[in-house]
């Protein structure tokens, strides 16, 4: 790890694959989320299998944490190899003739997704962690769908959630296409897939977790 981020090509490649980590979680985490939609017992069933499955909870769910802190940290460290590197600006520098402003503040819209992260863990892991292994509640296959529900009845969080998935899906939309340019998948057949493909993700990603939202909000 330490020699694949010594350079910025390999500090590139290695934000390249913890992104690709990231988009697959997504889909994941999403498809599990859905599942509330459709029913609150295929939600509880699949909610209690992953809270209570030691390779889950012992392997993958701090892989997932390592990816995400790993990621943040990566890009950080990028923006500011980037600036440093180029320590006084050009005379005269319009960045919206050859960038899309989200490409160029990529680390605002990282950020505001990081607090984002923030409020949802304290919404739903801190909440799973002090009821299993601080408190030592029982197991009780019927709750998992009323925490969630009972999450979205203000109308501020849902906004919160909301807000935060637009910007992510603008991250995404930058993101997914340029993590696959990092790992040398450029060519003129399948680029053009790639960036569509990456439109879809960014657009669907996002909107099923806000549907899921509101779904919620106006269920109550």
């Amino acid at each position: 790890m330490a020699g694949l981020t010594s350079s910025t090509i390999g500090r590139k490649y290695a934000m390249a694959l913890s992104a690709m980590f990231l988009l697959i979680f997504l889909v994941m985490h999403l498809s599990v989320n859905l599942l509330s939609v459709f029913g609150e017992s295929a939600y509880n069933n699949a909610s209690q299998f992953m809270g209570y499955n030691p390779l889950i909870q012992f392997v993958m769910q701090p892989v997932l944490m390592f990816a995400v802190i790993f990621h943040f940290v990566m890009g950080f460290v990028l923006e500011i190899k980037n600036k440093s590197a180029r320590p006084i600006g050009y005379d005269m520098n319009k960045g919206s003739a050859n960038s899309t402003w989200m490409s160029r503040n990529m680390l605002i819209s990282g950020a505001v997704i990081l607090a984002f992260l923030f409020l949802h863990m304290y919404d739903f892991w801190f909440h799973e962690m002090n009821y299993k292994y601080i408190n030592g509640l029982p197991i009780e296959e019927t709750r998992f769908w009323g925490d969630l529900h009972n999450k979205f009845n203000d109308i501020w969080r849902v906004a919160l959630y909301v807000v935060s998935f637009v910007l992510l899906g603008l991250h995404l939309g930058h993101g997914f296409q340029s993590s696959f340019q990092s790992v040398g998948a450029r060519h003129p057949k399948y680029t053009p897939v790639i960036k569509a493909f990456g439109n879809w993700y960014s657009i669907l990603i996002p909107a099923g977790f806000i549907f899921i939202a509101v779904y919620h909000f106006i269920t109550q």
